[in-house]
């Protein structure tokens, strides 16, 4: 997993998700991801495919894939 440290206390990780396309995808993926416990705040872009995520300490990865799961779209790795 690619993550850096931004702030004391926080992580930032970039996942890839594949099948993102719209506003919409963005909000499902961002919705399933927020509700990890641990998460402060997620930033999906469809256009590009990646998700940023803020949270207190490193998350696991097996818990995004599930979220991303849910959401109907495909962790594709980090970015």
């Amino acid at each position: 997993m690619s993550a850096q440290t931004d702030t004391p206390g926080s992580v930032t990780a970039v996942y890839r998700v594949t099948g993102m396309s719209c506003g919409h995808c963005e909000g499902s993926v961002s919705g399933e991801i927020s509700q990890i416990p641990g998460v402060n705040s997620v930033k999906a872009v469809a256009s590009t495919g990646e998700v940023t995520v803020v949270s207190q300490s490193p998350l696991d990865d097996e818990a995004v894939r599930a979220a991303v799961d849910e959401a109907g779209f495909e962790l594709a790795g980090t970015a």
